[in-house]
């Protein structure tokens, strides 16, 4: 109990709240402070409510009560384009900051892999540590880690299960078939022969391009030993090492 009248959004600053909110993929629980959203879980992966809240109220020191949540975060959870939501990420390392930050920029039905975030936070031997980071994501769904996958094509960890990351990827609408069968043939880059330029083979610019004016590469390098160069929304010259 308060012993003199708190001033104007005292609770906001000491509690934190949560709520349900539905998914493509069911229901999420969605933990957030005024800085923003701070944890999501799968409600079909956590064993109940109450003991979401409490490792939420473990983990970030304050505690979790019921709340209405913010209309912008419910609308982008149900659609996956969670681009504009500010989330809280205090209690991360600078390193696991910036691997999310890079992650969240990976636009909706599309996919990177760890070294393309590796590459893009400055840290290209970091492989490994991007992937322990990505595993620590308090926030998946919202940051989308299930978008980053492996250099050789194929889905790669995720802290829910390969399965979610399937479920998740195919809901967003990811070219995820002909990614993995273009990497069975050793294809992990697409070129316009007309353009010149090269491509993951998730991204929006190759995925509508007539088959016909497609090359396939094995490595970044072997399309710009021929002369095309990369593209610039999906970046593929960040994963030279892939």
């Amino acid at each position: 109990m308060l012993v003199i009248e708190p001033e104007r959004g005292f609770a906001e600053r000491v509690v934190a709240r949560w709520a349900r909110v539905p998914s493509p993929v069911g229901d999420l629980y969605v933990c957030w402070t005024e800085v923003g959203v701070c944890s999501v879980a799968a409600g079909r992966f956590t064993k109940s409510e109450t003991e979401f809240v409490a490792d939420v109220s473990e983990r970030i020191g304050r505690p979790v009560v019921p709340g209405r949540i913010p209309a912008e975060v419910a609308e982008q959870a149900a659609t996956g384009r969670a681009s504009q939501l500010r989330f809280d990420l205090s209690g991360l390392t600078p390193f696991e900051s910036d691997v999310l930050e890079t992650t969240r920029r990976i636009p909706l039905g599309e996919v990177r892999p760890y070294a393309w975030v590796a590459a893009e936070i400055g840290r290209p031997r970091a492989v490994r540590a991007v992937g322990s980071a990505l595993g620590r994501n308090p926030v998946p769904f919202l940051i989308p880690c299930h978008r980053v996958t492996r250099s050789d094509g194929t889905i790669g960890n995720y802290g829910l299960g390969p399965a979610m990351k399937e479920e998740l990827l195919r809901v967003e609408q990811v070219n995820l078939d002909e990614v993995l069968e273009l990497a069975r043939k050793g294809v992990h880059y697409l070129g316009n022969t007309t353009t010149k330029v090269v491509c993951f083979p998730s991204c929006s610019g190759i995925r509508h391009v007539d088959p016909a004016q497609r090359r396939g590469f094995g490595s970044v390098s072997d399309a710009f030993d021929e002369g095309f160069r990369p593209c610039g929304r999906c970046r593929p010259g960040l994963a030279r090492t892939a």
